[in-house]
């Protein structure tokens, strides 16, 4: 402004020269001018710069620390938090302990108490109390002295509660193993009075079956040692007496242990087994003693045999002739010493042949064994022949009383002639019957160039040497009681398949139906009814009589009628009841094959509910009858109807009418 005027003042006299240097000035004035203002400008702008960068820093600052204000406020919270959780965690945890020894004490706790108070394990206080007695003058200290003397009695009446629950709880275990232990053991005595039943009833199988083998002729070894057993304490009731125990009168008994003698090694293997079997089923001492003994025995005769095997048979009974020759003929007694004095000398440490005196120590028990089987032996022997007079004495007051009733019946009649004795008949008829001996009746020397070589090869025996075998093998023969007929046996086995080889496929029929499942509505009925008048059959005289041998059925079920679809169902059904039976009887050895057997109904009088199914068949078999339900049968094949007789077999099968009403 002051440049301006300046240049427009007229009163000011310059000329051209001072003008321009005036002009020149005053421009360098004015750039000076502007360079100052663009100074002090950017001076300008560095300050606010400089101010805006510490305002920055100061914001900064103030905000860093403002941030670890804020920092160090939230970790002093942090911890009061951290320690206000560990405090409620003490406090939780004490409370706690006090619930627990509270439920120790009262034996509930708060979640379980059959006061269904969830508070339980909580002390509790009671204010009006409290109150009444600070009114009453009672100090707290002295109210607190009186609750803690309570508390501590209480503490002490549950402690002793808790003992005495804790004693009776142990009684009652205690109890419950004395019941447990007297129940196991009732248990046990009847389980082992069960064995003991069903071991009796075993024994008394085997000895039933022994007795029958003997009847038929059919006996084992086994059936002649138990056969000596039962004479060793006959029955003494009259009533018990009957064929069976009669069955082994007739047959002489030698020493039990000479049964041996003529058995294989395989027989004597069987033998051991049966014996076996007997000495875990037998009760009495006698009975055991015996079994045992004859054990011993049978054991030392399988080990001859194998020490045979071993060292050869002639070896083997020349050891064997030596010590029967050394301790035969000695009692039992002589037997006991004469072990005693091996015993001592085997342990006296002296130098003797220890195998020998061993092998002499082993067969003392044996003819120990042997002794005591030939004492008991005699005990059989006396009571046999006891039981034998017995019965022939009752055979010949039989005897009289029939030739008495015959006599009084004779005199009756007619008087009585003269009889001839029947020796003196039968003696004339025989010496007139003999015919004088002629050499044509002998046959005819062969002559040996005449003998094929096969025949020439044949060793020759004198007659003398065929008689000595003869007899010694008669004799072998008289001195044994038992005699194995195992050939014989199969031999007779043979016949009677070769007689009965076309009856083989019903007996394969009556095994295929004995071996067949019952249906879930099915069962046996094998109940044979006895027949009141029982037939006399015209062949009996030429065949003897048997039963037929059956496999029968019953088949059951529930019958829905009306009435029982009205008052059952399913779940409650009524009674089963009979819808039909299956009869399977077998005729294998009929002698007239081209006749069927038949059957017929036969009505009881005043029986409605049941009748009698007789089944007849000819020689050798007697008629059966069975029981059935007394209903209409229902005759349709397709019904299950079923009347044939096919390979020895008659198959009646049968169902009932169903009922509707």
């Amino acid at each position: 402004m002051g440049r301006h005027s300046r240049s427009a003042s007229p009163d000011v006299g310059y000329n051209d020269r001072g003008h321009d240097r005036s002009g020149a000035l005053s421009s360098a004035v004015d750039k000076k001018f502007d360079f100052d203002s663009h100074v002090r400008q950017k001076r300008q702008r560095s300050r606010s710069r400089d101010g805006e960068e510490s305002r920055r820093k100061k914001n900064k600052s103030r905000s860093r620390s403002r941030d670890t204000h804020k920092k160090d406020r939230k970790r002093r919270r942090d911890k009061s938090e951290e320690r206000r959780a560990r405090k409620a965690e003490k406090r939780k945890m004490r409370e706690e302990e006090e619930a627990r020894q509270v439920a120790e004490l009262s034996v509930y706790s708060a979640t379980d108490n059959p006061f269904h108070d969830v508070n339980l394990g909580q002390q509790f206080r009671w204010h009006k109390k409290a109150e009444k007695d600070r009114k009453s003058g009672l100090t707290i200290a002295e109210a607190q002295r009186r609750d803690a003397i309570r508390r501590q009695e209480a503490k002490e009446e549950l402690e002793r509660l808790n003992r005495r629950r804790a004693e009776r709880e142990a009684e009652q275990r205690l109890r419950e193993e004395e019941e447990l232990k007297m129940q196991r053991l009732q248990e046990s005595a009847k389980m082992s009075e069960w064995l003991a039943k069903d071991g009796d009833f075993q024994l008394e199988q085997e000895r039933r079956r022994a007795a029958i083998r003997i009847k038929e002729k059919r006996a084992n070894a086994i059936d002649f040692l138990a056969l000596n057993l039962k004479y060793v304490n006959p029955s003494s009731g009259e009533d018990e007496v009957n064929e069976e125990e009669d069955a082994g009168l007739e047959i002489d008994l030698d020493e039990p242990y000479n049964i041996f003698d003529n058995l294989s090694k395989v027989q004597i293997e069987e033998l051991h087994d049966d014996i076996q079997n007997y000495l875990l089923l037998e009760q009495l001492d006698v009975n055991i003693d015996f079994w045992t003994n004859m054990m011993v025995v049978c054991k030392d005769r399988l080990e001859r045999f194998r020490s045979g095997e071993r060292i050869g048979m002639e070896a083997a009974a020349a050891v064997e002739a030596d010590i029967t020759t050394l301790l035969s003929g000695k009692s039992y007694d002589d037997l006991a010493a004469l072990q005693r004095k091996v015993q001592e000398k085997l342990s006296s440490g002296e130098p003797v042949d220890t195998d020998y005196w061993e092998n002499l120590l082993k067969k003392l028990l044996v003819w120990k064994a042997k002794a005591k089987l030939k004492s008991l032996h005699e005990v059989v022997v006396r009571n046999r022949l006891e039981q034998l007079r017995k019965r022939q004495r009752d055979e010949a007051l039989q005897a009289q009383e029939e030739l008495l009733a015959g006599v009084a019946r004779n005199a009756s009649r007619k008087p009585v002639e003269n009889i001839i004795p029947s020796e003196a008949v039968d003696q004339e008829d025989i010496t007139q019957e003999v015919e004088p001996y002629d050499r044509a009746m002998s046959p005819q020397l062969l002559d040996i160039t005449r003998l094929s070589t096969d025949d020439r090869q044949i060793d020759i025996i004198s007659p003398e040497d065929d008689w000595r075998n003869l007899h010694q093998q008669r004799r072998i023969v008289a001195a044994s009681r038992f005699v194995t007929k195992a050939a014989k046996q199969v031999v007779e086995e043979q016949t009677e398949e070769t007689a009965s080889g076309a009856d083989l496929a019903s007996e394969a029929l009556y095994r295929a139906e004995a071996e067949k499942d019952l249906d879930e509505e099915e069962e046996l009925f094998n109940l044979e009814e006895n027949i009141a008048h029982p037939t006399s059959y015209n062949w009996e005289d030429k065949y003897r009589p048997r039963k037929p041998r059956y496999f029968n059925r019953v088949h059951t079920g529930y019958e829905w009628n009306k009435y029982n679809q009205t008052h059952y169902d399913t779940d409650n059904p009524p009674p089963k009841v009979v819808q039909g039976y299956k009869f399977n009887i077998f005729y294998p050895d009929l002698i007239d094959k081209s006749k069927a057997p038949t059957y017929k109904i036969v009505k009881e009088p005043g029986n409605d509910e049941t009748v009698l199914l007789h089944f007849s068949a000819g020689p050798p078999y007697e008629d059966i009858a069975f029981r059935i339900v007394n209903r209409e049968w229902e005759y349709s094949h397709k019904r299950g109807f079923r009347s044939s007789f096919d390979r020895g077999c008659l198959s009646l099968w049968f169902n009932f009418r169903r009922n509707v009403s």
